[in-house]
């Protein structure tokens, strides 16, 4: 069955990370995604790159782009795309000869999708950097830790992937449906410093309202509250609360058995706070994993046990719904998000 982007086809200009997961979800949901590789790139994990989970349902072509008959091919190509996404530094698409002022000459359609960690223009342009600098630039990382601990990152999810790819994912397609109702072509600039601050407009928004003080750890959703914590379990393994509102903060008092004690009766008192997450961690550390998940699961605690990534996809809720996928030996996450008329195919990992 064709999926949701059926009829759309998009040169993808290979690199790593970001660029690659923008490939992968226009690809899950049936585009045509050509991703052109330097010729004998065996890939970072296996040959032929068929062991890296961002590359998959792709087709693929090796392209020297210092030879100017490679470039002719990219133009070719060009002619008939709805996009062509890139993750090299500013000005390097202009140096191979397929700039923007080249490519939207041949086809004023083409959408370029350009990936990079500063953005295409701004004093930090043309420097190297990773997730972790663009999260940090952005405000992001201070946000992120324990009170008086350093900064913790949270594995390229927030620069990388979902201010980087998924940003651009969604440039990509935005710009598309704009040649579609009539408009021209154009560039995204997607930068994962912008990316990662617009992740954090919550948090802005607290911190505009008062609502957020400018340190970490000590906020209502940063692990300053004892109430929205991750908790140690009796089997050194652990379990995650997340009970905000008042009925399910007095389910998850109740289930512990705090619920006759009146230092918890006050969830708010930010100055409690401290003293209740120590003891609160005291009676956590009274069951296992799985006993706490006996006594809390199938309520509105809010409540799920922290689980492993070998664990996650053999979880009861999770493979109910094929949250995870295998193919060719590898599991890993299934197309998302999911659509009714149109779902994905199913992944592939194999042909290349």
């Amino acid at each position: 069955m064709p999926g949701v982007l059926d009829g759309v086809t998009v040169i993808e200009l290979a690199g790593i990370g970001p660029g690659p997961f923008c490939g992968m979800m226009l690809a899950d949901h049936g585009a045509r995604v050509i991703r052109v590789e330097r010729p004998g790139n065996a890939g970072r994990f296996g040959e032929g790159g068929n062991r890296d989970i961002l590359n998959r349902n792709r087709e693929r072509i090796e392209l020297d782009l210092k030879n100017p008959e490679a470039i002719a091919q990219i133009k070719e190509l060009a002619k008939s795309a709805d996009a062509l996404i890139e993750g090299y530094r500013p000005g390097v698409l202009e140096r191979l000869g397929i700039g923007p002022d080249v490519l939207l000459a041949i086809n004023p359609k083409l959408v370029i999708g350009r990936m990079t960690g500063w953005g295409q223009e701004g004093p930090m342009a043309p420097l190297a950097g990773h997730d972790i600098n663009y999260i940090a630039l952005s405000g992001a990382l201070h946000s992120y830790g324990r009170k008086g601990e350093k900064p913790t990152f949270a594995t390229n999810a927030v620069g990388d992937f979902g201010g980087g790819g998924m940003m651009l994912a969604f440039g990509v397609v935005s710009a598309i449906l704009h040649v579609r109702s009539g408009g021209i072509g154009q560039v995204v600039d997607c930068a994962m410093v912008d990316g990662a601050a617009i992740l954090s407009a919550m948090t802005y928004t607290f911190l505009a309202n008062g609502q957020w003080q400018d340190e970490r750890g000590v906020n209502l959703l940063d692990s300053g509250a004892h109430f929205y914590d991750t908790y140690e379990t009796k089997d050194g393994k652990w379990v995650s609360l997340g009970s905000i509102e008042p009925q399910f903060y007095a389910l998850l008092l109740e289930k512990t058995g705090l619920d006759a004690d009146a230092d918890f009766a006050q969830q708010m008192d930010q100055s409690r706070w401290d003293e209740l997450k120590g003891r609160m961690a005291e009676v956590m550390l009274t069951k296992t994993r799985d006993e706490w998940c006996t006594i809390m699961d199938g309520t509105d605690i809010c409540f799920a046990p922290v689980l492993s990534l070998t664990e996650a996809p053999k979880h009861p809720h999770v493979a109910a719904r094929g949250t995870f996928v295998e193919d060719a030996g590898i599991v890993q996450p299934a197309p998302a998000p999911r659509f009714s008329a149109t779902p994905a195919d199913p992944v592939k990992m194999a042909g290349w």
